[in-house]
């Protein structure tokens, strides 16, 4: 019977057949111990000289790292595999050989292994990684479907800027310019007429030539809009919805997050809600702590929130950021013109913003105030001022950044790891 690593469990005491690639092996005189993994997991497979012919011993022998097998033997019951169990085996045929593989189970370093992500992606940890990354990923689109909202795909080339031109990715679109989408957010707020709530996935752009473990330049953004939703009601979605990733990791990904070494005290902590701190607020705790660079109207970098997320056991948002430092479209506060009613959404342990959002500016007055006040181009922003013309309504949303969500339930360092194919830039600038 030929089956796979991840469903060997249901068939104790069977004899299978599964197609796999050798990660490693261990051996002594009479028994070796082969590393077999084939996509949906890693098993051991263990071959006894004495119940094995000649040729089958030689070749579990000298087989050397990822070459590719069919496997044959008896699945056994074994508490003390991650996957409960292990394959005794009787047979063994060599698919294609292995020849110098690069990645050896010696220490390499990040930028080698990020050189060779294309095999780096085999080993286990990655392994984990993208597993953590997919279920993230399933349970996403599950927990918008169940809320009613409705999928819409934004352009990835657009005409126009989402927050600003500075970050932007230029190119031509046949005779015009174009550039690489920052963020579907505008699109969305448009969709968000149509449907009432709807959410975005896709890839995003920034053209930041950044040197820490946090930014990638190309990174994978869920972004929902949702119409007749104002700021508090979205605050209690984005935490619903954190929380129901993070639970969904811990009861789907328990093998890979113990390959992962990942302390799961802190992710059972993450549930809503979630605590909240003014910027006014947040500005003082800094002071307290002993921050002298950071002034009231400046933005966060990575060590401030850093510093207040160690202050709370679970996600905290940052709620009311000035205006100033804040985009176009974000509304301000009825009772407090200076700051605009948005959060971000600060993960523990360091892993820094994980989601910004706000509600949005409703009014075609003011959207027109601040069209002049940014010197957005009539012409380009039309369509989204148009919003507000034909049946505006109150409205609010955010985006999701995956690959740092990945880190951070993952508890990997480095963010590049949770991310299949890094582009050139991604390494240039880390």
């Amino acid at each position: 019977m030929k089956t796979t690593v991840q469903l060997l469990r249901n068939h104790i005491d069977e004899q299978v057949t599964i197609g796999a690639w050798l990660a490693n092996k261990r051996s002594s005189g009479k028994i070796a111990f082969l590393q077999l993994r084939d996509g949906t997991g890693f098993v051991q497979g263990v071959v006894v000289k004495s119940e094995v012919d000649e040729q089958i011993w030689h070749t579990a022998k000298e087989i050397t790292q990822e070459t590719s097998l069919y496997v044959t033997g008896t699945v056994k019951k074994d508490d003390r595999s991650p996957t409960g169990v292990e394959l005794v085996v009787t047979d063994i045929e060599v698919i294609s050989e292995s020849v110098d593989y690069p990645i050896t189970p010696k220490e390499h370093g990040t930028e080698f292994l990020m050189d060779n992500r294309h095999l780096w992606l085999r080993s286990k940890k990655q392994h984990a990684i993208m597993r953590v990354r997919n279920e993230i990923i399933r349970a996403t689109y599950e927990f918008y479907n169940k809320e009613g909202f409705v999928k819409i795909d934004p352009p990835i080339l657009t005409g126009s800027s989402a927050e600003g031109t500075t970050t932007l990715f230029h190119t031509r679109y046949f005779d015009e310019d174009a550039y690489l989408s920052q963020s579907g957010q505008l699109y969305m707020e448009a969709a968000a007429m149509a449907f009432g709530r709807v959410f975005s996935f896709g890839p995003t752009f920034r053209a930041e030539k950044s040197k820490t473990r946090r930014h990638l330049i190309e990174f994978w953004m869920i972004e929902p809009e949702m119409a007749f939703v104002e700021h508090e009601e979205s605050l209690e979605i984005q935490e619903q919805y954190v929380s129901y990733l993070a639970q969904s990791v811990l009861e789907n990904c328990k093998i890979e997050l113990e390959t992962l070494g990942r302390d799961i005290s802190m992710l059972e902590k993450i549930k809503a809600p979630f605590p909240r701190i003014t910027y006014d607020d947040a500005i003082k705790l800094l002071k307290e702590k002993g921050f002298d660079d950071i002034e009231w109207g400046e933005d966060f970098g990575a060590p401030h929130e850093t510093a207040i997320a160690e202050s709370y056991d679970k996600p905290v948002f940052i709620t009311h950021y000035p205006k100033d430092i804040k985009a176009f479209y974000m509304k301000p506060d009825p009772e407090r013109d200076e700051v605009v009613l948005c959060a971000d959404l600060i993960a523990p342990e360091g892993y820094g913003e994980i989601i910004g959002g706000s509600q949005r500016i409703d009014d075609l007055e003011l959207m027109q105030k601040r069209y002049e006040e940014h010197n957005l181009s009539p012409e380009a922003y039309e369509w989204y001022l148009q919003l507000r013309k034909y049946g505006s309504v109150p409205h609010s949303g955010f985006g999701l950044g995956l690959e740092r969500t990945v880190a951070w339930l993952s508890g990997i360092e480095h963010i590049r790891e949770s991310i299949p194919f890094p582009r050139l830039l991604n390494r240039l600038y880390p």
